[in-house]
């Protein structure tokens, strides 16, 4: 019986794990929000959010979790955003330190603004855990657009990865 037990357990974890890694979230097309907000981390998620801002996908776009030593000239420096799209335009978030604050500081700034759209901006091996976090904090109903940046992730990432996403569903079923 219990060996029973544990081998449903096994391979419902091993389903999962294969869905999680052979079915990624992927770059969504083109679509209007009022917002877009950007997760640092990986390579190519804030030159997808600037991008979209500058065809004007949205109005506004915030990035989550910038480093507070990170001025706003250095960061416009760095990716090349003129100084009138920088003010008009990009909120540099500074409150978030991992996913969980991302977060929390997406859902304040979302509703200071009243968005009700926003694009969603991560790699595709965070965005479920990322959306799911997004979704537990949202002051309202606010239509989430994912869109994953591609990227190459390794095994021990997604299998990391895939056991922090279990862990918070399972937190959240907890209540915790």
């Amino acid at each position: 019986m219990i060996r029973r037990l544990l081998a449903l357990i096994v391979l419902l974890w091993a389903l999962g794990f294969a869905w999680f890694a052979l079915l990624l979230p992927q770059p969504h097309g083109a679509e209007k929000t009022d917002a877009i907000v950007v997760l640092t981390g990986s390579a190519g998620r804030i030159d997808r959010g600037l991008a979209l801002l500058r065809r004007g996908e949205a109005k506004k776009l915030l990035v989550s979790g910038v480093d507070r030593d990170v001025k706003p000239k250095e960061f416009a420096h760095f990716y090349k955003v003129p100084a009138d799209l920088m003010d008009c335009c990009v909120t540099l978030g500074r409150e978030a330190i991992d996913t969980r604050s991302n977060a929390i500081e997406t859902s304040r700034w979302l509703a200071r603004n009243n968005y009700r759209s926003m694009r969603f901006i991560t790699a595709d091996w965070h965005m479920r855990r990322a959306r799911y976090e997004l979704s537990r904090q949202l002051e309202g109903p606010v239509k989430i657009i994912p869109d994953a940046v591609r990227s190459n992730p390794s095994l021990t990432m997604l299998l990391r990865e895939y056991h922090k996403y279990l862990l918070r569903r399972v937190a959240g079923l907890l209540g915790i």
